[in-house]
């Protein structure tokens, strides 16, 4: 199955350089990870990822954040209080950056459905300290689904489908200096495939759709899904 994944892996990855020759297709590269203190309800969680406007050397953003976790006793929840830091360049050229600092309160509840279906809804709420300015808030909800093909649980060797759908809503449409946005912020739509090493080690190769009010854009993502 791992020459399965790599197979597959390759010609979605050559299909998707292709295209972006015409459509400026970019790439996100990224890191999640997972850490439960041993006999404690606490743990720590975070991200970090380096977004392209292009498949590499163009700076769209450089995103690190983490987070405290919480799992409550008999609650099939998880808790996070976080921050993240993030760093915006502009496409083409230019090596301008704009700088963010992002507070954020989440809620993931995970479940299955089913033998074969992997389902969880992700709640955020997010403080936001952009560069120039004023204060924002913004709320995120995504639902991701995984659905092993070789085997029906995520265990080692599967080989499984990735999706997920997420919304971004402004808390506010006054960013300062008579500047507005709107209510909607953007959407993100993501396919891909998973292989799972073990279960603390997932890779995964996607498309991700990701759509604003005034833009439209296809992002390449390869990432790794550790728990430790």
């Amino acid at each position: 199955m791992r020459k399965l994944f790599l197979a597959l892996s390759c010609c979605f990855l050559f299909n998707t350089l292709h295209a972006q020759e015409s459509s400026k297709t970019g790439a996100w590269y990224m890191y999640f990870f997972k850490h439960q203190f041993k006999n404690s309800q606490f743990g720590i969680q975070g991200d970090v990822q380096h977004r392209n406007w292009n498949t590499i050397g163009d700076l769209e953003q450089l995103l690190i954040r983490s987070g405290i976790s919480f799992n409550p006793k008999n609650a099939n929840i998880l808790f996070t209080l976080g921050y993240g830091n993030i760093t915006t360049g502009q496409f083409g050229d230019s090596n301008a950056t704009t700088s963010e600092s992002r507070i954020y309160q989440e809620a993931l509840f995970p479940q299955k459905l089913g033998n074969r279906f992997y389902l969880a809804h992700r709640f955020r709420y997010e403080q936001r300290f952009v560069e120039n300015q004023d204060f924002r808030t913004r709320y995120r909800y995504n639902v991701f689904l995984n659905i092993p093909l070789n085997k029906k649980e995520l265990t080692d060797d599967a080989v499984y489908i990735a999706l997920y759908n997420e919304l971004f809503i402004n808390g506010q449409t006054d960013i300062g200096d008579n500047r507005m946005v709107e209510l909607f912020d953007r959407n993100r739509t993501y396919l891909g495939f998973g292989y799972v090493l073990k279960p603390s080690m997932k890779f995964q190769l996607g498309w991700m759709n990701q759509k604003t009010v005034n833009l439209g854009k296809g992002q390449l993502q390869l990432s790794f899904h550790h728990s430790f």
